[in-house]
């Protein structure tokens, strides 16, 4: 609306200009007048003009009329007038018309009920992406069948790895390289309900065995794909401040994927508090949450498990070009531990038939859960001959987790982001790891650590963004729960040591191709017998649209 301003302003002052007498002498002229009031009513109802302002303007088009009048009188017999063509006219007309039809449609003002209120309050978002993946498995990777042997004695780091098809029969792969075609779909809709109360939905592709992953596999016989509910929560934000959110929620927490997946999202309720004082250099925030893993379900599971954690922090700006953010968590997992079935679980019926109490194995640490990297026992009874091996988690898990960035802007558009990741398992005990396997565990780790440097645009959203980067990671086998973290680095876990290279270039607006290469290996032993390893080498070259 401001661009036809001085268009309008321009025929209005000329026009008014006009001698009265002159103006009333031609009908024409007397219809431009009023048309020229009306078109500066209808500025003032659209706010492009004040009242006072129009009222100004046209009294000083009045004076500068008088003005002219007295200087230069008219002779009586004499009519002058502004001549204006009918191409002109007709081109002004058409500008004004175009441009006051263009703003109402997007302020919604001409027609406020062509739009429902209801829509302006929802957006829905989402992207699809195409992958082609490449998993190289190393020349010295120890045989799946090694596995199995292995997990007979009791203890393992890659359980796996150690299972066998019905024909005994290890079904584990760590020597054939896989290529892959992927795709991943997701729409999104968030609702801002009231001004304090708001709501978001995902679908994704993926699995509900997967939950650290979206992605779905070409080649099913081309039948049709799972959309899950990825996202369902409810918001609340009574202050700009403060936001308490419930149901199955985005991370809450400042971090990377050493400690969570990018891909992983939570259930539970998370309350935060952000320091939003406007001009504030110096931004503290804290985070807490509370994440129930697993409902308690007498008598099958009669020990829930839950994450509590807690999180502060601050974003600083440092100088103009220069901020700095980070962030100290603690997060703390509950019953996770493996415990050994006592012999009482087990008892003898008629004809000799072994019965297990109802909660027998409800300490695993099952495969639906786990990746590999975690030190686990097996949690059967000592007389137990007859069921699986059940493996449980070694230690327990209470990770410390101090992230930082620093990022500089000096050379806007493009940033260079240098970051640190660190974790600490306070929980973790060596002697209690030993006693639950048996084994000298002295290779077990309870420290992790990450640090990258990117350059480049922080998103890349347009045609000709960039972004380059570089990570290496060392995560220890008990430094942080193997569930949650990375499932690309290495095949996904802990226990593992190596170098992520990025690169992603904007080929149209919301249209980027990516490619990223990982190269991991074990830290120690996978099987806890010497001289065994395992590494992986992933390739994955990305075509992403957002809309």
């Amino acid at each position: 609306m401001k661009r036809l301003a001085p268009l309008a302003m321009s025929v209005a002052l000329a026009l008014l200009a006009m001698p009265a007498s002159a103006v009333d002498e031609r009908h024409e002229l007397e219809m431009l007048r009023e048309t020229t009031l009306n078109l500066i009513d209808t500025l003032v109802e659209a706010g492009v003009l004040s009242r006072e302002q129009a009222d100004g303007m046209l009294a000083k088009a009045r004076r500068k009329a008088a003005q002219t009048i007295a200087e230069k009188p008219l002779d009586e017999s004499t009519i002058r007038v502004t001549y204006v063509p009918e191409s002109v006219r007709q081109e002004i007309r058409e500008q004004i018309k175009k441009e006051v039809v263009s703003q109402a449609q997007a302020e919604g003002w001409a027609q406020p009920d062509a739009v429902p209120g209801w829509i302006k309050r929802i957006k829905v978002e989402g992207d699809i992406r195409l992958r082609y993946q490449t998993d190289n498995m190393a020349e010295a990777n120890t045989p799946a069948a090694d596995y199995v042997l292995a997990a007979q004695n009791g203890a393992t780091r890659a359980a796996s790895f150690a299972t066998v098809d019905g024909n005994g029969v290890p079904a584990a792969n760590t020597l054939e390289d896989i290529g892959r075609w992927r795709v991943r779909a997701r729409l999104g809709v968030l609702a801002d309900v009231t001004d304090h109360v708001s709501a978001g939905l995902r679908l994704s592709t993926g699995n509900t065995r997967d939950r650290v992953s979206t992605n779905q596999t070409l080649g099913q016989n081309l039948n049709k794909y799972d959309f899950l509910v990825e996202r369902a929560y409810v918001k609340l934000q009574p202050v700009s401040s403060i936001s308490l959110t419930g149901g199955r929620i985005p991370n809450p927490w400042y971090s990377t994927d050493l400690m969570w997946d990018t891909d992983l999202n939570f259930e539970g309720v998370a309350a935060s508090w952000q320091y939003k004082e406007r001009g504030a250099r110096f931004r503290p925030f804290a985070t807490v949450g509370y994440f129930p893993i697993r409902a308690e379900d007498p008598p099958s599971a009669p020990e829930g498990r839950s994450l509590i954690g807690a999180q502060v922090g601050a974003g600083w700006d440092v100088a103009p070009w220069q901020q700095l953010r980070f962030g100290l968590a603690l997060y703390d997992f509950r019953q996770f531990e493996g415990k050994r079935e006592p012999n009482t679980a087990l008892g003898i019926s008629g004809a000799n038939q072994i019965v297990l109490t109802s909660d027998y194995g409800s300490s695993q640490y099952e495969s639906g859960l786990r990746q590999k990297g975690n030190t686990l026992f097996e949690t059967n009874a000592s007389n137990d001959i007859s069921q699986p091996i059940y493996f449980g988690l070694a230690s327990k898990f209470r990770p410390l987790n101090l992230t930082g960035a620093w990022v500089l802007d000096y050379w806007h558009p493009a940033q260079v982001v240098l970051s640190a990741d660190y974790v600490y398992n306070t929980a973790f005990d060596k002697r209690e790891i030993e006693r639950r396997t048996g084994l000298d565990v002295s290779d077990a780790s309870a420290n992790a650590w990450r640090l990258g440097i990117s350059v480049g645009q922080a998103k890349i959203e347009d045609r000709g963004d960039w972004k380059a980067s570089i990570v290496y990671k060392r995560v220890g086998s008990d430094a942080l729960l193997d569930a949650f973290t990375d499932s690309d680095f290495g095949g996904g876990g802990t226990n593992l040591r190596g170098f992520v290279l990025g690169f992603g270039y904007g080929l149209d607006h919301n249209t980027a191709l990516g490619l990223k290469y990982a190269s991991a290996d074990t830290i120690t032993s996978p099987t806890l017998r010497s001289g065994d390893s395992f590494g992986q080498d992933t390739l994955q070259l990305d075509l992403a649209v957002k809309f």
